[in-house]
């Protein structure tokens, strides 16, 4: 970051929309509005016109966003019509994996060191399209098993399709990790929000270029890197839990965590939790679910829970309850419905906007409930704080019955055990004391705790992960996400491998406009092993992964 240079960060969450101008020293200015869900460019374009208010939009070298779009596309199931294509092999039953209301599934098969078995089948594919033409079926997805060896039967596919298609996922493109079923879900979901995450990408870039903001623009990703506007335009699947990401990178950015922690952001309707392993992030190593069908999408390992400031509080006689959902704001903020900073209001636990219209409101259903109006505020207060103690709890629970991978490396035999809470989000100051009377350990609510999601956005590292293969045995090399395919020789080695993976990755990463070096990638997984046919050696199986790993450019700790 030069002295003069400004890097903005946007995040658009289910009640607000935050953003945050950075500069060398600090936080120049930020901004918090309500989120327009019926117009989510007119919160993004607001947002963005008021943080750069009488600000050089020359300065601004880099504008990173986080958006709940496609997410919220997937949970809402607003999702457009995909063609899957499939071909999976002998010994498979297709059925297994079906997904979507257009799957097709078609002959064909390439081997677990990618030479094909059987050709696919031409007319089959012609078939298909000629099909999804007359459903009007605009968006595909092609996935054959072992395309990260050999994604030729995905390429001719496509070459099929031509321009029946307006998109087409095509899985060796998305990852080079193995895991066909997750190919095949990540690929449908990729293509089905894609047409609704490019008009979104579309009207940010002419908003930016309306204001003179020619700075790179990135979007935020579900492992807390970022990626390339241009790259996230065809894997916009990636963009999915920005929001939870942008919160732990927000607090790396602003706090120095060092030892094992909890991560809350409680916003106005959800919280979001994640845990820190030696101060560092756990990640979703294979993948998370959408829907609770398995995907590729390698994400910071957090959980969305129906708890925030507006969370609705209701009462059923003298039964209490807060959440899941929200039903707009409190009524301290002009709203129609009851909510848990409503609650607080009546306690003196904040001083929030309206403290009239918030002790009217308990007072009222206090009444209807034959509760007193101070056990109803209560009540709600300790059932939202006993919920976000009950699933902080289980989530350790799971961590610790299974491997923990953090962003970094894989934990073998390591008890997590929480020593800090971190606490952001509108409402933190509030929780503070509550928290640190549940969890028992010290609660820490850093400065700029209200916009911290965005400080994470703006200062997110770009970072990407490619998966190396060869084969010395046939004499190829591959590297399926970023499209390079070459001949090695018979003694090429792993650390050719592990060399060529640095560079290449550095290379496409310059190509995208980002600066890198291959001294600044990182080996993760590295394997070498004989191939044997018959009693003989055909060579070496060779498998090399490398990312620029996830983290913020700068500390404002």
């Amino acid at each position: 970051m030069g002295k003069s240079d400004l890097y903005l960060g946007l995040d658009v969450g289910g009640t607000h929309t935050d953003a945050v101008l950075v500069g060398e020293k600090g936080i120049v200015s930020h901004y918090k509005a309500v989120t327009d869900h019926d117009n989510l460019l007119l919160s993004v374009r607001r947002a963005i016109e008021e943080i750069t208010s009488g600000v050089d939009h020359k300065k601004i070298k880099r504008v990173n966003l986080s958006t709940t779009l496609s997410t919220n596309a997937i949970v809402e199931n607003r999702l457009e019509n995909v063609c899957v294509i499939i071909s999976a092999g002998p010994g498979i039953d297709p059925d297994n994996f079906k997904i979507g209301k257009s799957f097709h599934a078609i002959e064909g098969s390439i081997d677990h060191r990618g030479a094909e078995i059987a050709g696919i089948d031409d007319d089959a594919v012609a078939k298909i399209a000629g099909d999804a033409a007359r459903k009007k079926i605009k968006t595909f997805a092609a996935v054959t098993k072992f395309s990260t060896r050999n994604p030729d039967h995905e390429d001719a596919v496509a070459e099929i399709l031509g321009t029946s298609a307006d998109f087409i996922t095509l899985g060796h493109k998305l990852s080079g990790q193995l895991g066909f079923p997750r190919r095949i879900v990540t690929a449908y979901f990729n293509s089905a929000v894609w047409r609704l995450y490019n008009s979104f990408a579309d009207a940010i870039e002419s908003g930016l270029g309306e204001m003179g903001i020619q700075g790179e623009v990135n979007i935020l990703k579900a492992d807390g890197g970022t990626m390339p506007f241009s790259l996230s335009r065809e894997v916009p699947v990636e963009s999915i839990l920005s929001g939870p990401a942008a919160s732990v990178m927000g607090i790396v950015a602003l706090c120095d965590i060092t030892r094992d922690s909890v991560v809350l952001d409680i916003g106005g309707t959800t919280t979001d939790i994640a845990i820190f392993a030696g101060g560092i992030p756990l990640i979703e190593k294979d993948g998370i679910s959408l829907q609770e069908y398995p995907t590729l999408v390698r994400a910071l390992k957090s959980r969305s829970i129906g708890v925030g400031g507006d969370s609705a509080v209701r009462a059923s006689g003298k039964e209490v309850t807060v959440g899941p959902d929200r039903k707009g704001p409190a009524l301290a903020a002009g709203g129609s419905q009851l909510a848990l900073i409503d609650a607080m209001n009546y306690r003196n636990i904040v001083s929030f906007m309206d403290t009239r219209a918030s002790a009217e409101g308990i007072s009222v259903l206090a009444k209807k409930s034959g509760l007193a109006p101070a056990k109803l505020a209560d009540t709600a207060i300790a059932l939202a704080v006993k919920r976000i103690k009950y699933e902080v709890d289980a989530m350790l629970d799971e961590i610790r019955n299974r491997p923990v991978y953090t962003i970094h490396e894989m934990l073998e035999g390591r008890e997590i055990r929480p020593e800090k809470v971190y606490v952001m989000g509108g409402p933190a100051e509030a929780f503070r004391g509550l928290l640190a009377d549940a969890f028992g350990v010290e609660v820490v609510v850093p400065q700029n705790y209200d916009v911290a999601n965005a400080v994470g956005a703006a200062l997110a590292k770009t970072t990407i992960d490619i998966e190396l293969f060869a084969d010395t045995g046939r004499g190829t090399m591959l590297i399926p996400n970023i499209g390079v395919k070459k001949s090695i020789q018979h003694g090429y080695a792993l650390a050719d491998a592990e060399r060529d993976a640095r560079a290449y990755l550095a290379e496409h990463l310059n190509g995208l406009g980002v600066t890198a070096r291959a001294d600044e990638t990182e080996i993760i997984e590295s394997s070498s092993f004989n191939m044997v046919e018959g009693f003989y050696s055909s060579g070496r199986d060779i498998r090399v992964k490398c990312q620029i790993k996830p983290g913020v450019m700068a500390r404002l700790a």
